[in-house]
């Protein structure tokens, strides 16, 4: 079971599993991390998530989430890939300037 870690205000994801729900490799990932291609977000919970944490994970086209509880194990884990614009496609007598 992956865990997340907790250290004051530091969380510490492992970086392999990080890296496949992201389909990249870890060494892309921590230069990602690094150079601010790869961002991330934490949240406590609240209420009725209440000793639960997300972390969300950004880049330019994929966002992976993963919700803990307060001792760090991992309850979920997702990724989503952004849609991309769809390409134009030209017609017979469209203007392209």
């Amino acid at each position: 079971m992956t865990k997340i870690e907790f250290s004051g205000d530091t969380v510490q994801v492992d970086a392999r599993t990080l890296a496949k729900a992201f389909r990249i490799g870890t060494n892309d990932l921590k230069q990602g991390m690094r150079d601010g291609t790869i961002t991330s977000r934490f949240e406590r919970g609240e209420d009725e998530d209440a000793g639960k944490v997300r972390l969300t994970f950004f880049s330019a086209n994929r966002r992976v989430r993963m919700t803990a509880d307060e001792s760090g194990n991992v309850l979920t884990c997702s990724a989503v890939d952004y849609a991309r614009p769809p390409l134009r496609v030209s017609r017979a007598g469209d203007d392209e300037n």
